[in-house]
């Protein structure tokens, strides 16, 4: 077990799986390539910005933030995000992960994320008759999906505000100097934020990607840099047992060559789903290249142990697990007791909180998992706040960096994306 920051890394659960001394025996792997990226003599070398991001935040960007939060507050009832992929999950994930909005805050929607006509419809449905802000998350400007929702929700801002009210209303958060929606946000007078050329966009919600967005939600966006550039600093160390970053890459890696080719990130904090969802994108788009990679998947218990437990527990044996677990979280809502006919035969239960077992429920599972053949480690919090979910989301981008230079992968492209864009492009007539 090792502890960072409030992050506890338990390992034990590898024990039958790997042999004595062999996550030790990784140390001089991961320590060159944790060099290569520190070096910057790696591939994918010029989307390292990630790096010391945490590190590298100004005041005066924090002011500009909070000041656009700040007349979003005012005058907004909505606050409208739109992108995809890495525009849009780190924002949401770590929107979730501390419980939404802060009162007094506009509601935060998002959209762009699809083509799916009935979700954007309903959307647009949500902003009529409220007022609303725009922000626009995109490098390019030309990603397809968020480019059609941003031309229809600015049409709902022409409808409710006129022409000339609506730049006032919108953040494009892009390119600094180049792309379409760079030069629509100049024409038309958006203010703008920069997305930095040296980081990619799983990468970037240490950046106005993210923090812009949860700024105007509420969210303590210092704490969270915070808490991120505390897990750079414990993420430096050569120890491998020391680093929780390391330690990960390492274990999973092993397992890998091992025949666990698929990785299950469970948890049993509700509030966590979209953080699953963000880690999905960093892991599947960092290393499922020329053949190799862990497949990320996701499972949400006690309800997925209703549906998916099933194959979890005596399915194909090529799973690995994590889970993602926090100890507290409504601590004050218990089980009533029950001095009468206990017909529920709940009594056993009466005046224990629902925090604890949720907690008996994570032990068990993992027990059986393990039992059934699933080599299983485990991420624990007590609480989850801004600087824990910070803390992770770096922990996070390093572990993923690591374990693709350990497969021999490029971590920080994307060539199979494109593929279907063409294609989808192709069929639709354009140029």
């Amino acid at each position: 077990m090792s502890e960072t920051g409030g992050i506890k890394l338990d390992i034990s659960g590898l024990d039958g799986f790997l042999k004595p001394g062999e996550i030790e025996a990784m140390s001089a792997r991961v320590k060159a390539v944790a060099g290569d990226l520190e070096n910057g003599t790696c591939p994918g070398a010029e989307f390292l910005g990630w790096l010391d991001l945490p590190e590298r935040v100004t005041e005066a960007e924090f002011a500009a933030i909070e000041a656009t939060a700040e007349r979003a507050r005012e005058d907004a009832a909505c606050y409208v995000v739109i992108g995809i992929g890495g525009s849009y999950l780190g924002a949401r994930a770590v929107l979730e992960a501390v419980g939404g909005p802060a009162d007094g805050h506009p509601e935060i929607i998002f959209a762009g994320t699809g083509l799916c006509s009935a979700t954007l419809d309903r959307v647009l449905t949500r902003v009529r008759g409220r007022d609303f802000r725009l922000c626009v998350i995109s490098k390019s400007g030309t990603t397809l999906e968020p480019a059609v929702a941003f031309r229809l929700l600015r049409g709902e801002l022409e409808k409710k505000y006129g022409r000339a009210g609506v730049a006032d209303r919108i953040t494009a958060v892009t390119d600094a100097s180049r792309g379409a929606l760079r030069g629509l946000a100049e024409t038309e007078g958006f203010e703008t934020f920069v997305i930095p050329d040296d980081v990619g966009g799983r990468f970037s919600v240490l950046t106005p990607v993210g923090l812009v967005p949860l700024a105007c939600a509420g969210v303590d966006i210092r704490g969270l840099v915070a808490g991120a550039r505390a897990m750079r600093e414990a993420c430096r160390t050569d120890d491998l047992l020391a680093n929780p970053a390391h330690l990960y890459a390492a274990a999973r890696h092993l397992l890998y060559e091992k025949g666990f080719t698929t990785e299950v990130m469970s948890t049993f904090h509700g509030d966590l789903q979209m953080l699953q969802e963000w880690w999905k994108q960093l892991f599947g788009e960092s290393e499922g290249k020329n053949g190799q990679g862990i497949f990320p998947a996701s499972t949400v218990f006690t309800t997925d142990l209703h549906s998916l437990g099933q194959y979890v527990q005596d399915g194909r044996r090529n799973l690995q697990e994590t889970f993602l677990c926090v100890r507290g979280a409504v601590g004050d809502l218990t089980v009533p007791g029950d001095d009468a006919d206990n017909l529920d035969g709940l009594n056993y239960l009466g005046g224990r909180s629902l925090d604890d077992i949720n907690w008996k429920a994570y032990q068990g599972t993992k027990q059986a998992h393990l039992a059934g053949g699933v080599p299983c480690a485990s991420f624990e919090v007590d609480v989850l706040t801004p600087e824990i979910v910070g803390g992770l989301l770096y922990l996070f981008e390093k572990a993923v960096a690591v374990s693709g230079l350990l497969l021999g992968v490029n971590p920080f492209d994307q060539p199979g994306v494109e593929t279907y864009k063409k294609a989808m492009f192709r069929l639709l007539g354009k140029s």
